[in-house]
């Protein structure tokens, strides 16, 4: 997976590209982590421990939004395209259509 390593040498890449990776890879794990709390308090059979994963799991959410926004704010192109597609109405497909035209 692409969080996991550098796919070229750590010296080859600038500073800007670094701190973005560190972005990017920090979302995925956090999103995952919302994934894996989720599931776990579909499956939990406890009232109170299904409470604190679902707790948890908005921490995550909490934490993956804190990063996006940072990666929107240190990246022109994301952040058009989240201008473009975030808390609007109607056709998400239809956004990208009417776009590209």
């Amino acid at each position: 997976m692409s969080s996991e390593g550098l796919h070229i040498p750590r010296e080859k890449l600038s500073r800007q590209t670094l701190n973005m990776h560190y972005a990017i890879s920090s979302l995925i794990e956090e999103l995952e982590a919302v994934d894996w709390y989720r599931q776990r308090a579909d499956d939990c059979d406890d009232p109170e421990l299904k409470k604190i994963l679902l707790h948890n799991a908005r921490e995550e959410i909490e934490h993956a939004s804190m990063a996006l926004e940072w990666i929107r704010r240190n990246d022109g192109e994301f952040g058009a395209q989240l201008r473009e597609y975030l808390f609007t109405e109607g056709s998400i497909t239809g956004r990208e259509e009417d776009a590209t035209k």
